[in-house]
């Protein structure tokens, strides 16, 4: 039998094989996003644990036996956006630890650098980088140590006395090794924690594969009334059960295995794009992009396995009765109870509003079994849900397509659902990562600022007590002040001083500022008439962020004079410039270089960039989720309207010789996906924003905001583009209904 079903797959003529290149497509397009999924899941612990030697200093770590000190600082540099980490490190001793990718510890007078970020030492002009850093470079730092391909990292030596005393300077004896995901607490700063990264690479996956699973069962049910027929007539000749289940199993089996192993060539092909999405703000090495043993194992036979248990399910009315297909019976209705498990799906993350487990692997077990069973409780009330839309047109129709559609809709109502469950649960997938991202946006997103105030560098000397901001920076020399101003592309300079008096809680407090040099950065305000220094906000970089009260202004008067703001701390040195990159870099060099202490210079841009990182990573995230579903279901309905307009050409084709109109057939076969379509889609979309809201209640506390216009654009072009779908498909009843195939065959 395992013969004679390699034969009917593979040797029975152009349809057979048609179909089976079909189902291998499918199948292919399947397995090659999910192995690109699992190998994005392992490659962010594999660059996590990369970053675990940038959390020295603020982990314990397992020192050698006879270590000396090291003195270590390591502080967040920036350049055009790019993020860049400085190390600063001092060996006491010929045993002080090195870190990864460096045969040695640099000596003072030297510096390792990334491959990357030597080529940009190289290529631009010192006096907006290069001068930053001390020395000369010694090496590169290797692979080991970087997390991504295009890391800024940059490993400075110095002198024991250079670094002992600073404030952000610590003494080790070991390099740590602990990533974001294997510390508790707040810890570990550098990384991304890949265990809360899972969780939302767990969800995206889930969302992607259903419709992918959908076109793959479609693909699978093509020719599905020839292939009963056949079966049928097999089992009237004397044909076991047992045997037709063998036949229909290989001839399920290998196109599921060829469609396997295109995929992953598929995935294949996809890494090196994978690479370049920036799912953890640093893209991976090729070699991070990788699939375990395990992965390969179940992929390669699970996905040919689970081919085969469809299609003996999809013939599992040829195993009870042949006749019952010869004779066309009706098949039983769904019933009411297929709501049950969407229900029990929204019940189960209903569940964890204010019981969310503590740790991302239990978020991941907690959450994305109520989310597999939402998209599979939409697809098993799909039917039940059509066969009432069905009812209720055919009892309202008017016309022939109407009543025709109808009929045939309650009557097999579960095949109508079929064409458009892919479609169905594009728009469930769609409406709850738009909710989700939407509610994140309200609550974590930044309102926006001018261009003058991007374009601004920013030095930071602060450090914070329960009430009050504690300058550590000394007011910058007349020098400084003068090469700064003097820098083509710069506006203006401001520096904020430290308020003995101030509260770091009462509104634009805490800080001084001199009224002729708040003069030249007007974007920033200015002083009430006549004041010579006024009470100021500490930190430039948060203008028009303070969700609590509005800016002045005009900033209110303080009783200090210029004179003696000279000698307060400093909190902030900003400088308004052009933008441009010149400007940009050489104001942030000169002020490294005036404050090497202190954490380096940055752009209120790059600032708001980084806060709002984690948030641009997550709407990519449904942006590709969004871009993959839409088209996957469109291919899915176009599948099963061709396929269903071939099964069904001898009905077509008697009606036609009846003297139905060729336009009233392709009002039926409209009507036929048109009605399941609409009519599930109210519930799905229902269905995404409460599990939305549920998810979001339960994970962040956050509620359900309205969507926006771009919703409702995008919902109805992808409604308007499945009826251009169908519309595509409806040539073929020209071809299909002709007087030939009337023949009862």
């Amino acid at each position: 039998m395992i013969r004679l079903g390699l034969r009917m797959a593979l040797g029975t003529g152009r349809d057979a094989l048609l179909r089976l290149a079909v189902i291998a497509a499918a199948v292919a397009l399947g397995v090659g996003m999910l192995l690109a999924t699992l190998a994005a899941l392992n490659a962010t612990g594999t660059q996590n644990a990369r970053n675990g030697w940038l959390n020295t200093g603020r982990v314990p770590a397992q020192a050698q036996p006879g270590a000396d000190p090291l003195w270590w600082q390591i502080a967040a540099d920036g350049f055009q956006g790019r993020l860049v980490g400085r190390i600063d490190v001092a060996a006491t001793g010929p045993h002080s630890p090195v870190p990864p990718g460096m045969p040695r510890l640099p000596g003072p007078g030297e510096f390792y650098a990334s491959p990357a970020m030597a080529e940009l030492l190289r290529d631009t002009p010192a006096a907006q980088l290069a001068d930053r850093y001390p020395g000369r470079l010694a090496g590169t730092i290797g692979k080991a140590a970087l997390p991504g391909p295009d890391s800024l990292v940059i490993v400075i030596g110095h002198r024991p006395d250079e670094l002992a005393g600073q404030r952000n300077a610590t003494e080790v004896k070991a390099i740590a090794s602990s990533s974001p995901s294997s510390c508790s607490g707040p810890s570990c700063t550098v990384g991304t924690n890949s265990n809360g990264m899972k969780l939302i690479l767990s969800v995206v996956a889930a969302a992607m594969i259903f419709p992918v699973l959908v076109l793959i069962g479609t693909a699978t049910r093509l020719s599905a009334a020839a292939r009963e027929q056949r079966f049928a007539a097999m089992r009237l000749v004397g044909a076991t059960p047992r045997q037709i289940a063998v036949v229909s199993t290989v001839e399920s089996t290998v196109a599921a295995a060829a469609g396997v192993a295109a995929g992953f060539g598929l995935y294949e092909a996809l890494r090196p794009l994978l690479v370049k999405v920036d799912f953890t703000r640093t893209p991976f090495f090729l070699s991070d992009l990788s699939l375990s043993v395990a992965d390969v194992a179940v992929v390669a036979l699970g996905v040919p396995l689970a081919a085969a248990l469809s299609a003996r399910l999809a013939l599992r009315r040829v195993r009870i009765s042949p006749l019952g297909v010869t004779r066309r019976t009706t098949p039983r209705p769904p019933r009411a109870y297929r709501l049950i498990p969407l229900v029990a799906g929204l019940v189960e993350l209903a569940c964890f509003i204010g019981h969310r487990p503590p740790t991302s692997t239990g978020q991941v077990r907690a959450f994305l079994p109520g989310i597999l069973v939402v998209l599979g409780g939409l697809v098993v009330a799909g039917p039940w849900l059509t066969m009432a839309g069905a009812r209720l047109m055919a009892a309202r129709a008017r016309r022939a397509a109407g009543l025709v559609a109808g009929r045939r809709l309650s009557d097999d109502p579960k095949a109508g659902f079929r064409a458009v469950s892919g479609l169905v649960l594009a728009l469930c997938v769609t409406t709850a990562a738009v909710g989700i991202i939407d509610a994140m946006v309200h609550e974590r997103g930044l309102p926006g600022t001018s261009k003058a105030v991007r374009d601004t560098v920013a030095s930071d000397h602060r450090d914070f007590t329960y009430h009050r901001i504690v300058g550590t920076g000394v007011t910058p020399p007349d020098s400084l002040l003068a090469a700064l101003r003097a820098v083509p592309g710069v506006g203006g300079v401001l520096v904020v001083h430290a308020d003995p008096g101030g509260d770091r809680n009462a509104p634009y407090s805490g800080g001084l500022v001199d009224c002729a040099q708040l003069a030249t950065v007007p974007v920033y305000g200015a002083c009430a008439q006549g004041a010579r220094t006024a009470s100021f906000n500490t930190g430039v970089d948060s203008y028009g962020l303070d969700h609590d009260h509005s800016w002045p202004t005009r900033w209110p008067a303080a009783a200090t004079t210029p004179e003696e703001l000279r000698g307060l701390p400093v909190v902030q040195v900003a400088v308004t410039t052009d933008g441009s990159r010149s400007a940009v870099e050489t104001v942030r060099t000169l002020l490294a270089r005036a404050y090497p202490a202190d954490d380096p210079p940055y752009t209120v841009a790059e600032q708001r960039a980084a806060d709002a990182q984690e948030l641009d990573s997550y709407r990519r995230l449904a942006d590709v989720v969004i871009a993959v579903s839409f088209p996957v279901a469109g291919c899915s309905l176009a599948v099963a309207v061709a396929g269903g307009i071939g099964d069904r050409k001898r009905p077509f084709s008697l009606l036609r010789l009846t003297g139905v109109r060729l336009r009233t057939l392709r009002q039926v076969v409209l009507l036929e996906s048109a009605v399941p379509m609409l009519a599930v889609a109210v519930v799905a979309v229902g269905t995404g924003f409460l599990a939305a809201q549920l998810f979001l209640k339960a994970q962040l506390g956050y509620s359900l905001q309205p969507p926006g216009p771009e919703y409702y654009v995008m919902v109805g072009g992808g409604i308007v583009a499945a009826l251009a779908v169908i519309g595509a498909t409806l040539p073929l009843l020209t071809r299909v209904t002709g007087p030939e195939n009337a023949r009862n065959e």
